[in-house]
């Protein structure tokens, strides 16, 4: 692994705030399919809709400068969620990211990339960890 890609580890990325509103939940559960009243109303916080924030909450092209990535060579690896406690509507989150682990591996980089959701009680209710991969 290269000295430059090790300096990464650590890197903090820009925070970001959030408001779960009840049109995003019911726009999420018409995309995939969730025809349950308390989906369709926007009274439920479905348990993929974290990636929703990622996606709406945080602008691409900061982590793209950040790493210095190419994107037409990145994938996105894998996306792992821990809850520890309930997002509900209306929660105003403030989502937090650091760079947690970077290495190399057949020729592709891997980026492991840790956020914490806390909503605005201070309490933290989400980690999610998303491993990006750039190839060579």
């Amino acid at each position: 692994m290269s000295t430059g890609l090790q300096e990464k580890v650590g890197m903090k990325l820009d925070t970001y705030n959030f408001k779960i509103e009840k049109g995003k939940l019911r726009e999420l559960a018409f995309a995939i399919g969730d025809l349950r009243e308390e989906s369709l109303k926007g009274e439920f916080v479905l348990p993929t809709f974290p990636t929703v924030v990622d996606f709406m909450g945080e602008e691409t092209s900061t982590l793209e400068d950040l790493l210095g990535l190419n994107l037409q060579k990145v994938l996105h690896g894998e996306q792992e969620y821990e809850y520890l406690g309930e997002m509900k509507p209306g929660d105003d989150l403030t989502v937090t990211g650091v760079i947690e682990n970077v290495y190399t591996k057949a020729s592709m980089d891997f980026y492991i990339i840790k956020k914490e959701f806390v909503n605005q009680n201070g309490e933290t209710v989400l980690i999610s960890r998303s491993t990006i991969i750039e190839r060579h």
